[in-house]
């Protein structure tokens, strides 16, 4: 059995994609799981019954995910921290402060879509900070770092429900301890920017955390817990993300890049970070905020 999960901040939409839906399957279910999404459950493979939800949505502001019923609920999610659980990438404004977030921003742009191995990128762009004070880094969380919308109730509410919880980013130690504090995370890992007397050395400690090693918290961390990676949940948006989508359970492209649209299970470019809750079957009433 399938579970079809729709979500849209358009009700119209909503409505509409459904009545699509139903009309090229046969749905035995559904369920109305909050404002705005709604489970169907539909027999039958699930990579063709993937490709006819997508021809059904089509370019509607809907937002959908195909899997089986059974396991849907992850026990692990690990997440992207820059433009996926906060507002911004962190490094782009530390660039600001610095006076270079125009070649900084370029540079990041570049790295996420995959066109740029991330660890030159990463130097690169930290080598363009050199001599900021340190001062800058509270000013740039203050000024600048939000939590998207919904980042809390998703880590808050699968928390909650005994899931582990990590935030694994590219960027730095400094952001991702207190996002994960705000967001209710358990663990982060990042980078470290050096420092001396007060300033940026314009380095990064080694080895640097990019795309391998974020895979690597994923099997870590199931393995840790008596896992898989088919427990686990894994959301991101650049190509640093991509090795870990692909391999959790469910993978979720976030605002995301093409090439890691392209590759995840499912893809949220419409509603919050609670849609990641209504994939796994959760409903409104169950939200922790």
């Amino acid at each position: 059995m399938l579970a079809i999960t729709l979500v849209s901040p358009d009700p119209a939409a909503l409505a509409e994609a459904a009545a699509a839906v139903r009309a090229v399957l046969t749905v035995s279910s559904e369920a109305l799981l909050g404002d705005g999404a709604l489970d169907l459950l539909a027999d039958g493979p699930p990579v063709e019954t993937h490709q006819a939800v997508k021809a059904a949505v089509g370019d509607r502001p809907v937002d959908f995910a195909v899997q089986p019923v059974a396991n849907r609920r992850k026990r692990l999610l690990i997440a992207d921290m820059d433009s996926t659980i906060i507002n911004v990438e962190c490094l782009d404004e530390l660039a600001d402060f610095a006076g270079v977030k125009d070649k900084v921003s370029e540079i990041t742009e570049r790295a996420m879509r995959g066109e740029l191995a991330f660890e030159g990128a990463l130097r690169e762009r930290v080598g363009m900070l050199t001599g900021l004070s340190v001062d800058a880094l509270q000013a740039c969380y203050d000024d600048r770092v939000k939590l998207n919308p919904g980042a809390r109730t998703l880590v808050r509410t699968m928390a909650e429900n005994g899931a582990r919880c990590a935030l694994v980013s590219g960027g730095f130690t400094f952001f991702t301890s207190r996002v994960a504090e705000a967001a209710g995370f358990h663990l982060n890992r990042a980078n470290t920017l050096i420092e001396a007397d007060g300033k940026l050395t314009g380095t990064v400690g080694d080895p640097i955390l990019g795309k391998e090693a974020k895979l690597a918290a994923l099997q870590e961390e199931t393995a840790a817990l008596g896992l898989t990676p088919a427990d686990a949940l894994a959301v991101g948006d650049g190509a640093n993300d991509l090795a870990m989508i692909e391999v959790a359970g469910l993978g979720v492209a976030y605002r995301a890049k093409p090439i890691v649209a392209a590759q995840a299970h499912a893809k949220v470019d419409h509603a919050d970070l609670t849609a990641l809750l209504y994939f796994q079957g959760y409903t409104q009433a169950e939200f922790v905020s």
